[in-house]
């Protein structure tokens, strides 16, 4: 028999709820210069001791600024939609003990959760690599989970400042819906790409939609900062799926639920998957010395750093997929060594760059084998995580889209995006 403070202490304690995760793209599952505070590459959305969450209230017109200022004194959260120099309308939000809100964006103050910045495309963290004008709004968006099962993730574009208030000056795009509630977009606007068939092997690209600031979904605008909003898609709802892309104009993240993540490839696998590879002990097949895949310390540390070229780093021609060590010859362009170098398994001529196991476990829609490096980059992941990223066009800069590598973000060549590894297995 168990005594009373015996049987207290045998109480499992119980796990916080967790919503899900987003995962920046880009860094691979760290920045380079270390995750610190509200600034990581990864965030994760657990149940609040209390509910912060908030819903619609109060709808004021207003005709003076004065009045504008004295309801957005009031303490209470508020959007305000500047109609006109002598109208505008304040929606309050009130109290919900029902929901949790996170806020994503630029600003650095107290009411942003998870502060994202510009990524640098094909590594780096913004701090060495300075970005004259983000484009990421100091409070881009903001996330509202259910706080009872089945967790649901919401979306909504723009988020609130210190003062409580989303503020849609006269220049935003805006508008009444017919049922009489007031709704806009944020200048550079919140993308959304739910996939297909969920974020699994069987995972296809979805399409990118606007979201609103208060949730509905509209079809891309002809710019992205234009005036006029794309046409409402109302069979399409704001819900996060795991998978869903969120592209905040200079950044893109990956939400994934905490049921995906239960059944996501985890840092251990990745592992045992690196050294699995190690242990087949490829050799280079002209030098015959034996090849090893880096550890993820170093993968991470060489988005920071650059690529270096040790005996055992493994090297491929990507345009055939040989994989060889780093050796200095077959040069065709003494400008850019590197950039077109003659295969001497097969004399095919392209690219030859270091490979790098992909190390972000989010990013994987699968658990093989990493047997496909993408182009141009050398990042390594399984197959059918190669083709799926393959065939996403992710939003880059203000109006263009192409696929990129999810590890470092570096665009994909637009007639060869992947190579299938060729090794060379020991003769002895």
């Amino acid at each position: 028999m168990f005594s009373p403070s015996q049987e207290e202490h045998c109480v499992p304690t119980k796990e916080p709820v967790k919503y899900g995760e987003l995962v920046v793209l880009g860094y691979n599952g760290s920045l380079p210069n270390g995750d610190r505070g509200r600034r990581k590459s990864r965030f994760a959305l657990y149940k609040r001791a209390k509910a912060n969450g908030v819903k619609p209230s109060t709808v004021h017109i207003l005709n003076t600024p004065q009045a504008s200022k004295a309801v957005n004194c009031k303490g209470q959260h508020s959007i305000s939609y500047t109609l006109s120099r002598n109208q505008t309308v304040v929606v309050e939000y009130s109290h919900d003990k029902d929901t949790d809100m996170f806020q994503i964006g630029r600003s650095t103050e107290g009411p942003i959760d998870f502060v994202v910045t510009d990524t640098v495309s094909g590594g780096g963290d913004g701090e060495d690599t300075p970005i004259t004008q983000s484009t990421i709004s100091r409070f881009a968006c903001r996330v509202v989970c259910e706080r009872n099962p089945p967790y649901t993730a919401r979306i909504y574009a723009a988020g609130f400042d210190t003062s409580k208030n989303i503020f849609l000056g006269e220049k935003a795009a805006k508008w009444k819906n017919p049922d009489g509630h007031m709704d806009g977009l944020t200048t550079n606007g919140v993308l959304v790409m739910h996939p297909r068939d969920g974020f699994t092997e069987e995972s296809k690209p979805g399409v990118w939609r606007e979201i609103s600031v208060c949730g509905d979904v509209y079809t891309l605008r002809e710019t992205r900062s234009a005036q006029t909003r794309g046409k409402l898609v109302e069979s399409e709802s704001n819900v996060l799926q795991d998978g869903s892309l969120v592209d905040l104009c200079g950044a893109t993240l990956l939400w994934r639920t905490a049921d995906g993540l239960f059944h996501t490839p985890t840092q251990k696998h990745l592992e045992a998957l690196r050294q699995e590879l190690n242990a087949a002990r490829p050799q280079c097949p002209v030098g015959l010395n034996t090849l090893a895949f880096p550890s993820m310390q170093r993968c991470s540390r060489a988005l920071a750093s650059g690529p270096t070229q040790e005996d055992k780093q493994p090297w491929v021609y990507l345009a055939c997929g040989h994989v060889h060590g780093y050796h200095d010859w077959g040069h065709r362009s003494e400008r850019d060594p590197n950039a077109q170098r003659e295969c001497p398994m097969c004399r095919t001529v392209g690219p030859y760059v270091p490979l790098w196991l992909g190390c972000e476990p989010a990013f994987y829609v699968d658990t093989g084998a990493p047997t496909y490096a993408f182009v141009p980059c050398g990042h390594v992941c399984s197959e059918k995580s190669a083709r799926y990223w393959a065939e996403i066009p992710l939003p880059h800069g203000t109006h263009a889209f192409h696929a990129a590598c999810p590890f470092c973000t570096t665009q994909l060549n637009l007639t060869q995006k992947w190579a299938k590894l060729i090794f060379q297995e020991p003769v002895d």
